[in-house]
């Protein structure tokens, strides 16, 4: 490999060429690479004129080259026309003439969901700057600084539709909301004066994740109620509503918007906004994660989140122990929770309980045709920093009709 990329910069007019089109891909240390290469003219003088290893510098320059390729930009292969930002190059047709000229070239393009995931997460944020700031409101007077408890709320599908007759139980947006809150309410007056209150959403809150009611990776078409700038302002005043309660009820508050299947890019701005609505409010902690897996300690306590699209439960705890191992050697009591499944499932691992969520949501035509029944339920759990789980609070739908 150092022979052949060497032979590819031996001629300096052609690193010249080659640093002007690889220069706006290059890491910093990569540009730091290119500079040293368009001084010294060489791998092996660049390398000594700079300190470092000559094959340090030949492996980020193929690092380097690799990912301009994906954008579309490789001159000793006459490819010079970058593809746009969310997208990378799918495959390139070069026609040449007789003589060996270029005289047409076809670029393919395609969208490059990660590239995409952050210009929507730095348009999101921008546009939370404009977002007014609600003041600070009251703590309550007393709470226990060793208890916290989680309110787990998943699998919402705000947007979704639903037909009593067709799946058991009807679903629409004012249903979403009358649930949603009613039952995020019960479960706030039932629960124990804790120091600490934190509003796990812990993905799919909303059932498609843009104006077309589609699943955002496979396509799917969805049963939805309503146009997508509705949904966006019923699932905000639903979220609200939570995080408010959460404040009344605890000293410090901590969000979580996590990403599911169905709102990948939806969880982006939902964090944002929710960061920027609560940017005065001191008491209130919005984790701000893009990787979708998030811990918290409490004590000796570790409290562990993922949606549940990406890994399978018994995947979680060594997951979990190699991303946080700090936090999980500085614990004793460890507990993931999941949802993506709609059905409760409680399983002990070495080290690690993984706790399955069920939904308050009612199944859609797709469920009740492939036979999937669940409970619907939500439940808050109380941890103690140094004993861990202490008490649950279980609320079901029909409790609200009860009352």
């Amino acid at each position: 490999m150092l022979r052949g990329d060497v032979a590819a910069f031996k001629d300096k007019a052609m690193i010249s060429r080659d640093l002007e089109a690889l220069r706006p891909f290059a890491t910093p240390r990569q540009a730091e690479f290119l500079d040293a290469l368009a001084k010294f003219g060489s791998y092996r003088k660049a390398a000594k004129g700079i300190k470092s290893d000559s094959r340090r510098i030949v492996e980020a320059m193929g690092r380097l080259r690799r990912a301009a390729a994906l954008r579309g930009v490789s001159p000793d292969h006459d490819m010079t026309k970058p593809c746009p930002d969310g997208f990378t190059v799918k495959g390139t047709s070069t026609l040449y003439d007789a003589a060996g000229n270029q005289a047409m070239q076809w670029v393919k393009t395609k969208t490059d969901d990660e590239a995409r995931a952050r210009i929507a997460r730095e348009a999101y944020e921008a546009m939370a700057d404009e977002l007014p700031r609600l003041p600070p409101v009251a703590p309550p007077q007393l709470v226990s600084a060793q208890l916290a408890t989680l309110y787990t709320i998943t699998d919402a599908h705000v947007g979704a539709l639903s037909w009593g007759k067709e799946t058991g139980a009807d679903w629409d947006l004012p249903i979403a909301e009358r649930i949603l809150t009613g039952c995020f309410e019960s479960l706030a007056a039932g629960t124990p004066p804790s120091r600490v209150g934190i509003v796990a959403q812990l993905g799919d809150f909303l059932h498609s994740d843009g104006i077309s009611p589609v699943t955002p990776t496979s396509g799917h078409v969805l049963d939805a109620d309503g146009r997508f700038s509705k949904v966006v302002q019923v699932a905000v005043r639903i979220l609200r509503r939570m995080v408010d309660l959460a404040l009344m009820r605890h000293e410090k508050v901590l969000v979580l918007m996590a990403e599911g299947n169905h709102d990948i890019s939806s969880s982006i701005w939902l964090r944002a906004m929710f960061a920027a609505l609560y940017e005065r409010e001191p008491r209130v902690e919005v984790i701000d994660s893009p990787l979708p897996y998030y811990a918290y300690q409490h004590g000796k306590t570790m409290l562990a989140w993922h949606h549940g699209h990406l890994r399978k439960n018994d995947q979680l705890p060594l997951l979990f122990a190699a991303q946080f191992p700090k936090l999980w050697g500085a614990t004793t009591k460890r507990y993931v929770h999941t949802g993506h499944r709609h059905h409760v499932e409680e399983r002990e691992h070495s080290g690690m309980t993984v706790i399955q969520h069920p939904t308050l949501t009612a199944r859609d035509a797709y469920a009740a045709r492939g036979g999937w029944i669940a409970e619907r339920q939500a439940t808050a759990i109380t941890y103690h920093a140094e004993y861990g789980q202490v008490a649950r609070n279980t609320v079901v739908p029909e409790m609200l009709a009860a009352a």
